[in-house]
């Protein structure tokens, strides 16, 4: 009998990655590092990795992690929507991601707001 052909489109998710940077344009935002919180979320065909159950088969997402960790880290941004978009770019860098979806947070950017976000997505065209 023959096993039915089966895509396994997986979703992962990347939840309140809390990294400090530097974020904003005003003098104290230039100077002083603040909070920021990246939510990812991607899709990926996981077929390979359902079947062999091997790590080579899988989208590392820790990778993808420790790159955001360091761009993020390692810059300094004006504005949440460049943040926002230079991740997205670093997510997407990823043959295999199909679709992604970043929101950054910062919190507290607003009086009487619990915080800020942008999100932005992007898709391979298939």
């Amino acid at each position: 009998m023959k096993s039915p052909v089966v895509n396994h489109q997986a979703t992962v998710r990347i939840k309140d990655l809390l990294l400090r940077t530097y974020i904003g344009i005003k003098e104290e935002e230039i100077r002083n590092q603040q909070d920021v919180l990246i939510n990812v979320c991607l899709t990926y065909d996981a077929t390979a990795a359902v079947s062999y159950n091997e790590i080579e088969s899988a989208l590392n997402y820790r990778t993808i992690t420790k790159q955001i960790i360091a761009h993020v880290e390692g810059n300094r941004f004006a504005l949440l929507e460049r943040m926002t978009h230079e991740i997205l770019g670093i997510v997407m860098e990823h043959n295999a991601v199909a679709w992604a979806r970043v929101e950054i947070d910062k919190p507290h950017a607003l009086r009487y707001a619990e915080s800020v976000s942008v999100a932005l997505e992007a898709h391979r065209p298939e």
